[in-house]
């Protein structure tokens, strides 16, 4: 799950956001495309031949399609609360579905486990801080010792005026990839109203009250971080 430049908390049950969604991650999210290869590379380092992966925040599939095309042997369970996020996933795999397992939910609808390792792109600045560290303690009951979870989001300084610097830059980076100007500055304000973020310290800190250890930071991109963390 991802951002949609000029509706980015709109209702991704809308058929009409979905329809546009795979355009809105590489315009809105610097390094997009790498971001998702050095996932894939970290996730590596642990996974067996045939090891189960679980993705949170599994629609639209682009990161599962990644995955799967990188990894033939691996399996996957995806959890998404949007059923079109879902029916998008589904399309977005194609022939690589059959090793993919869609689950409509949140967190609370994936299988125990135990999963070899874990991600959640895009998804956790959706989320309110006291859901977000449940979420992340569920995740990390349904992994095995030492697996890796993979997480990327919005997370940026707050104090003394960095949080409006920072949602600037962000516009910035999506007028300069193609964006309309005005709808950049309308997605920037929504973004400031409406989504949960947090600094870096504070996402840090939620990972390892959830029990990971080892927390890493592996990509910034302007507003987005994300780190690599094991259970």
């Amino acid at each position: 799950m991802s951002l949609n430049p000029t509706e980015p908390t709109a209702p991704f049950s809308d058929a009409r956001v979905v329809a546009r969604y795979a355009e809105g991650p590489p315009r809105m999210v610097p390094g997009f495309a790498d971001m998702q290869r050095m996932t894939t590379l970290l996730l590596a380092e642990r996974v067996p031949e045939k090891g189960r992966v679980l993705v949170v925040g599994a629609g639209g599939g682009l990161e599962l399609k990644v995955f799967a095309q990188a990894h033939p042997s691996w399996t996957f369970d995806g959890v998404d609360p949007a059923a079109e996020m879902i029916k998008l996933a589904k399309q977005t795999l194609g022939p690589l579905a059959s090793r993919v397992r869609l689950h409509q939910g949140d967190v609370d609808v994936a299988p125990e486990g135990p999963f070899d390792a874990a991600t959640c792109l895009l998804t956790m600045h959706f989320i309110a801080p006291a859901e977000r560290r449940r979420v992340a303690a569920e995740i990390h009951r349904r992994l095995r010792p030492g697996s890796p979870f993979v997480i990327v989001h919005m997370s940026v300084p707050q104090h003394a005026g960095e949080r409006s610097r920072w949602l600037s830059r962000y516009a910035s980076f999506a007028v300069s990839s193609g964006v309309d100007p005005q709808n950049a500055e309308t997605a920037r304000a929504a973004i400031d109203s409406q989504l949960h973020i947090l600094t870096p310290e504070q996402d840090e800190a939620i990972l390892r009250e959830a029990g990971f250890s080892n927390v890493s930071l592996f990509y910034a991109g302007f507003t987005f971080r994300g780190w690599v963390a094991y259970a």
